[in-house]
């Protein structure tokens, strides 16, 4: 069916078996104009495409809806590997930590001393989110802009 025909197409745009997954199936009644009877069913099945270049995601989303006939997409996007941009705002969030807790020494008079506990309380990457619907007329323009990565961190100091 249609959905056969979309699979085959997203794998012909060079998405690999492990980058596509089907993450809901529905299927639901539907009803004569009245109300009263059922005359179908009706079968949806979501699709998650995982594509890695941004550049041409506009291209891939034209193609999935005119040739594919998917009816409904939406494009998230967010990073491949986290780990090392959130190790850096780690790494920055510490620093930050020290410039104020040295900055509230010294309003307060004191000395800051050795660092007693530091604890990550988490890290979350937004992911700017955009939505492309069935009628396709003009080449799909995805502006990327660019993802931040937050983390939240506490550091406790001795004072002398």
């Amino acid at each position: 069916g249609k959905t056969a025909q979309l699979v085959a197409l997203i794998k012909t745009l060079g998405v690999s078996d492990s980058d596509l997954s089907t993450v809901g199936y529905t299927v639901g009644p539907v009803y004569s104009p009245g109300g009263d009877s059922i005359t179908a069913y009706r079968a949806s099945e979501q699709l998650l495409v995982k594509w890695h270049n941004v550049d041409t995601v506009g291209k891939t989303i034209d193609a999935i809806v005119r040739e594919g006939g998917a009816t409904n997409l939406s494009v998230s996007f967010t990073l491949n590997d986290p780990k090392p941009a959130q190790a850096e705002a780690r790494s920055l969030a510490i620093g930050d930590a020290h410039s104020k807790a040295q900055a509230m020494a010294s309003a307060a008079g004191v000395r800051l001393g050795q660092v007693l506990l530091i604890s990550d309380l988490g890290a979350r990457i937004p992911m700017p989110v955009a939505y492309a619907g069935a009628a396709v007329a003009a080449p799909t323009q995805i502006p990327v802009g660019q993802l931040d990565v937050q983390v939240s961190v506490e550091v406790d100091y001795a004072i002398a």
